[in-house]
């Protein structure tokens, strides 16, 4: 029962919400790119970022200074999946998940290097 308590209370907030169905479209993202998807401070994601990993929703890597994070082999199982679908299926016609979605594309395009360096893709943001 506690593993359970741990992933509803996680998907419970609307921005860890919106973080996992990130992660279920662009597959991995860097901290300031949720950062930036989200509108928070870089503290306040991290927060949500530790609530969804140690409910067992995602991982993380590090690479030079940038941690980046993904849906972890757990959140793949079949009751998550379950869970995942039926958030897909719920959410995937949501204005702010669409939106999300195309702002995504936009700042994933160059890579999270530039992005995260630099705050934009270049002279056409």
């Amino acid at each position: 029962m506690k593993d359970v308590l741990f992933v509803t209370k996680a998907l419970s907030d609307g921005n860890r919400l919106r973080t996992v169905m990130a992660l279920r479209d662009m597959t991995e993202l860097c901290v300031c790119q949720v950062t930036e998807m989200l509108g928070l401070a870089t503290a306040t994601v991290s927060r949500h970022m530790s609530v969804l990993q140690n409910a067992g929703l995602v991982e993380s890597r590090k690479n030079g200074r940038w941690v980046f994070y993904r849906l972890s082999e757990a959140a793949k199982t079949d009751p998550i999946v379950t869970v995942m679908n039926w958030l897909g299926e719920s959410l995937d016609r949501s204005p702010e998940i669409r939106t999300d979605r195309k702002y995504l594309r936009k700042i994933a395009k160059c890579g999270a290097a530039q992005y995260c360096s630099t705050g934009s893709c270049g002279e056409d943001d």
